[in-house]
């Protein structure tokens, strides 16, 4: 039998390891996706990452599949729906910043024309290959995070500080970090 070895911090959790296995540090370079992506990482400050992941489908719905034009228009009754909705994280301010953040993408988009591109910038277009040995030799945020947070609080984004950058960084695959044991830091390298 053969047993893949994974970073340790997927547990057993099929979800966990299903995120793990098929879509932790793939590289994406869909706009709307790194947009969704952000956005669920602001929603999981403070939070485990599995509790997202299990609620991640309620908010696609609740969020209208994240499309930012819509998000960006979203109004006092729209919030307070969401506030009532048990189906995603009831934070006031986590709901809001998904607003501003919104509102902030499509401002990078007028600006730029690709969320994507403004992005990768940060890491040069290419993931960032990195050979950590254990999950302790992972740092919590980078100077390529600290970069994009001050980037995009610049222009109006929330929840989106260098440890949620360097989060996102990691989901997205601008950076490879998974430990060089695990069965995907090779596939991703």
């Amino acid at each position: 039998m053969n047993v893949k070895t994974r970073c340790p911090w997927c547990g057993t959790d099929p979800l966990y390891v299903k995120y793990h296995d098929e879509e932790w540090g793939l590289p994406v370079y869909d706009d709307q996706k790194l947009f969704a992506k952000l956005i669920l990482d602001g929603a999981q400050a403070g939070l485990s990452w599995i509790t997202i992941l299990r609620k991640r489908d309620n908010y696609y719905r609740a969020f209208d599949n994240f499309d930012p034009e819509k998000i960006a228009r979203y109004d006092a009754v729209k919030l307070a729906a969401l506030m009532g909705d048990a189906g995603i994280v009831r934070n006031r301010l986590k709901i809001e910043a998904a607003v501003k953040n919104a509102r902030g993408y499509l401002n990078i988009m007028e600006e730029t024309g690709s969320f994507s591109g403004f992005l990768w910038d940060f890491v040069d277009g290419r993931p960032i290959q990195n050979s950590w040995q254990t999950l302790t030799d992972l740092p919590a945020k980078t100077p390529q995070s600290e970069a994009m947070s001050k980037a995009l609080k610049k222009r109006g984004f929330n929840f989106v500080g260098p440890t949620i950058c360097y989060a996102f960084m990691q989901a997205v695959g601008m950076v490879n970090d998974h430990i060089i044991d695990c069965f995907r830091y090779h596939e991703l390298s």
